[in-house]
């Protein structure tokens, strides 16, 4: 596969992970069919096991998704900011904390949203919890998936 396909399949990962923020967008149908063509375009044991690997967790991740409460975002006063914080917190985290922080840094973009608009720790403490409960824990679970996969991907461009 050439470096601009790869360009490509990257782009559309990268597209895919930010569709995860965004609702209506597949974002995780994304990331899986970047890895499909990849792996289709370059045949090799790494990309079928990475491959493999996306399928996994992202069913692992339709399952966690189902067994959390439906998301209710919008009702709880999500807006598409605080999913820029927490999409932002989120990879920020993944990368200083590779691959557990993401979770951290997700809550904690959240957090800052809720700091900056609210103003106090305590208000902003309560918001957290209460996105959280309306579904912020249903897209951090597809997120992390979506990160997972997005990183195990680079790792077997870079390295594979």
């Amino acid at each position: 596969m050439g470096a601009w396909e790869l360009l490509l399949v990257g782009a559309l990962i990268a597209l895919g992970v930010c569709g995860v923020l965004v609702p209506g967008v597949p974002g995780s149908w994304l990331v899986w069919a970047a890895v499909l063509w990849w792996a289709l375009e370059d045949p090799q044991p790494v990309a079928w096991a990475v491959l493999v690997g996306a399928t996994t967790v992202l069913l692992l991740s339709l399952v966690v998704r189902w067994a959390l409460p439906p998301r209710r975002l919008r009702a709880s006063g999500a807006t598409p900011r605080m999913a820029v914080y927490a999409g932002t917190g989120a990879l920020l985290g993944f990368l200083l904390i590779p691959v557990v922080g993401a979770p951290p840094g997700f809550m904690a973009g959240i957090y800052l949203h809720e700091r900056l608009r609210l103003g106090g720790h305590g208000e902003a403490m309560a918001a957290l919890r209460t996105t959280m409960g309306a579904g912020g824990s249903s897209v951090l679970a597809e997120l992390f998936a979506c990160l997972l996969i997005a990183g195990a991907w680079l790792s077997a461009v870079v390295w594979g």
